[in-house]
């Protein structure tokens, strides 16, 4: 049964590598081709590869985790990341894809920023850099967790003769598969491969609690309000203000992933974006309400047929495993790994893109040819990737613990300064860099005091991001307000 399992994921890592293949012969002579992908994307594509990149392995494995353990009452995650994300298709989304484009056509967030804000390009650029090469190493290695936790429940023993366990084997693989397609075929082949895995994804979420409840396996399940659990369905249950302002405060994130706003900018005309944005929060709607059943569904099912789950994050595998034929649990399993993988890719290419950019061509090869320039951006790819593998070869590390920190990181950084650089005219470059470091700053310190997890004198804690996101928004308002007689205000607000 494993064996038909491990050729439908072959099949599935063969048809990602074959479109990266297909990628690297249309867009990756030049560095907008690789980067950007020549900012011609299709709204569909655009929008499934922003949906897929941004809900990785944490859609199928954390939220049904922190469901399946806590109940209903952790959904308020989900309901705070969709009206998050609808905004920021709203209010970025359309000024982002206008203003980087006639800002020198900028290929990166930090490139972006130091157009806009050109008293203070080196600081913005190198600051914006560290911190997205920081948060999407502790991202991506959120992403291999998963994959390392799938070859572990999935194929104990299948592995021999790679001299290692078969958490870091799955970590490896994960890792492999996904510097192929993205080392060779860039932007393109990530947005393509994002694209596949959307549909892949959208397809599991939605079959896999409708056969908990209602299939052959569902017969010894059933209705999902027979938990025996006091206020297991309850949005409400054990909910404390500090919870509910964590739990919905996630969306603030959405302003400051610079692996989701890039798709923005590659989008192929501010017209296209309504479009894209429509399609991407259908789909958003669907996994999202798909995500939450499994984790309710999957908990029904196992206290009435007595399964022990020791890890609440593996649920959606120990179903995909126990319900369906082996070939079809590839198929489910590969829904998993392009939610990891799509996520990586995109983590990776933007990482990449930074460290290029921002550090090699602005410091040591101004003058570096578009050749030179890609096939560094390759190498990159690489080195934090590897980084990556390192953070996440503690196999007791949680998929929801590790996104948690590095969204957090990015929204409060980069989340204030992007809206106000593209709505707010006296914005000034010095208060970019106080609200980039003061965000960053913020978020690191309430992680490393514990305060996330209980503040002093209370048993609660706070979402770093609250806290991170509020002195940002300050930091910049108030250091822009004593700065702004050097504002250059040219282009604000348009593109909305």
């Amino acid at each position: 049964m494993q064996t038909a399992t491990l050729f439908s994921l072959a099949l599935y890592f063969i048809v990602m590598i074959a479109i990266g293949l297909w990628a690297w012969r249309r867009s990756t002579d030049t560095s907008e081709g690789y980067l950007l992908a020549g900012r011609n994307l299709h709204p569909a594509v655009a929008a499934l590869s922003a949906g897929a990149s941004d809900m990785s392995g944490w859609l199928l494995l954390g939220l049904p985790g922190a469901l399946y353990a806590a109940g209903l009452v952790e959904a308020w995650i989900g309901i705070g990341l969709f009206v998050g994300a609808l905004v920021n298709w709203i209010v970025v989304a359309p000024r982002l894809r206008n203003q980087t484009e006639k800002l020198g056509n900028a290929l990166t967030i930090p490139e972006f920023l130091s157009n806009r804000f050109p008293d203070k390009a080196v600081a913005l650029r190198v600051v914006s850099a560290l911190i997205v090469v920081v948060f999407f190493a502790v991202y991506t290695a959120a992403g291999l967790v998963g994959g390392g936790k799938l070859f572990e429940t999935s194929f104990a023993g299948m592995l021999p003769g790679l001299g290692m366990s078969d958490y870091m084997a799955g970590i490896w693989i994960t890792a492999l598969v996904v510097l192929a397609y993205t080392m060779v075929g860039g932007f393109l082949a990530v947005s393509l491969t994002d694209f596949v895995q959307g549909i892949i994804m959208v397809t599991a979420l939605v079959v896999m609690p409708l056969v908990v409840m209602f299939g052959s396996g569902g017969s010894a399940g059933g209705s999902i309000l027979e938990v025996p659990v006091e206020g297991f369905l309850s949005l409400t249950e054990g909910l404390t203000l500090l919870g509910f302002i964590s739990a919905v405060t996630w969306g603030l994130g959405y302003f400051g992933q610079p692996h989701i706003i890039v798709r923005f900018m590659a989008v192929k005309s501010v017209k296209a974006v309504t479009a894209a944005r429509n399609i991407g929060m259908t789909w958003m709607g669907v996994a999202l309400i798909g995500s939450i059943g499994i984790g309710i569904a999957g908990r029904a099912y196992a206290e009435r047929n007595g399964l022990t789950v020791d890890d609440p994050e593996t649920i959606f595998i120990v179903l995909a495993n126990l319900l369906f034929h082996p070939l079809v649990t590839g198929f489910l399993l590969a829904a998993l790994l392009a939610a990891i993988m799509s996520t990586i890719s995109s983590q990776l290419l933007v990482a990449s893109s930074s460290l290029t950019e921002d550090f090699y061509k602005l410091f040591l090869r101004k003058d570096a040819s578009e050749r030179e320039t890609v096939n560094v951006g390759r190498i990159c790819v690489a080195l934090v990737a590897f980084a990556a593998i390192f953070i996440a070869s503690d196999p007791d590390s949680q998929v929801l613990g590790l996104v948690s920190n590095a969204w957090a990181g990015f929204g409060a950084a980069f989340g204030p300064l992007i809206i106000l650089s593209l709505t707010w005219k006296r914005m000034t470059g010095a208060g970019a860099v106080a609200g980039l470091l003061t965000g960053a700053g913020v978020v690191i310190a309430w992680i490393a005091l514990g305060w996330n997890s209980a503040l002093p004198g209370m048993d609660g804690g706070l979402y770093e991001i609250v806290p991170g996101f509020i002195a940002a928004f300050l930091a910049i308002w108030l250091v822009s307000l004593v700065t702004s007689n050097n504002a250059d205000t040219s282009v604000v607000g348009e593109g909305a």
